[in-house]
């Protein structure tokens, strides 16, 4: 295995740890939106130190009208998306959260065919049937599970599918003028900002000096952030964009087992039967679908995760 595949697969791998920060900073007392909010302050930081260190053009900006592009990432998607997604995790478990956070292939497939007109392949139509059946045993609607079927945590599963979609359309606007880590740092940014408002200093501010709150925060936003992009990226400047989204499932795959073994969550065969179904669906979009030109952050900025 060469060292692009290496750099890839552990990124994604580290993208799966993200649950393991999530759930220690419940423990300690924040809500799903303030994790967010920790997430966002955390790697804006980090990824504006790297890149004033590791290569400082890229935080000009070439015009201050293209603020409008981070707003749509930064708000619409990453805000969104990561709320959505932290909030799936608490009502419902890391494996089921996960699941549906992969959707978001689907969900794009759909967007991209009214926004840009890109055409809905046989390919395409057959890896959003295996999606939705997928997501159908997930859940719990094949078969039919009422005690199981949490109609929340469902929403916000697909929520968050729907908010990481978004990320890869409105960053296309922007991979015009600016690199993918450019785009990253400044959603993250403006993400951190448009979240200080909410911030409920005087009930919590005295947590962010607790050393547990302070690994927890800043883990979150280094390691499944701002270190699992930059080696992400930096393996993706030798390998197709398509492979590297097929070694990305490895992400699913860490966070199902950190949810199985670490958190002791249940997942049943028919909900595994279904995490696969949602990961073959984006393998196979993958493999068989060849663009003209490849815009490799359309993959993945997760941070995402």
């Amino acid at each position: 295995m060469n060292k692009a595949f290496i750099f890839i697969i552990t990124g994604a791998a580290l993208w799966g740890t993200i649950s393991w920060y999530v759930k220690g900073l419940y423990t300690l007392g924040f809500t799903p939106m303030e994790v967010v909010i920790l997430r966002a302050w955390t790697s804006a930081i980090l990824l504006v130190v790297y890149l004033l260190i590791a290569a400082p053009k890229k935080l000009k900006l070439h015009s201050i009208k293209d603020v409008k592009y981070f707003i749509g990432t930064g708000i619409f998607s990453i805000i969104f998306f990561n709320y959505c997604l932290f909030t799936a995790i608490e009502l419902s478990t890391i494996p089921v959260a996960t699941a549906l956070l992969y959707t978001a292939p689907a969900f794009v497939t759909i967007i991209s065919f009214f926004l840009f007109k890109e055409p809905l392949t046989r390919i395409k139509i057959i890896s959003l049937f295996a999606t939705i059946i997928g997501t159908c045993l997930v859940v719990g609607l094949i078969p039919l599970n009422l005690k199981a079927l949490q109609i929340s945590s469902i929403l916000f599963g697909l929520g968050s599918g729907i908010g990481y979609a978004l990320y890869s359309i409105i960053s296309k606007y922007a991979l015009k003028k600016y690199s993918s880590l450019s785009v990253t740092t400044y959603t993250f940014i403006i993400a951190a900002i448009a979240l200080l408002p909410f911030f409920p200093y005087q009930e919590k501010f005295h947590l962010l000096i607790d050393s547990s709150v302070i690994l927890f925060a800043f883990g979150l936003g280094f390691l499944p952030t701002a270190f699992a992009y930059i080696i992400y990226t930096y393996g993706l400047q030798s390998t197709e964009a398509s492979k590297a989204s097929i070694l990305s499932t490895i992400e699913p795959v860490v966070a199902t087992l950190i949810g199985i073994f670490i958190f002791q969550e249940a997942f049943s065969f028919i909900q595994m039967i279904g995490m696969v179904c949602i990961i073959g669906a984006v393998i196979m979009m993958q493999i068989y679908n060849k663009p003209k030109k490849v815009i490799r952050s359309d993959l993945r900025h997760r941070i995402t995760q």
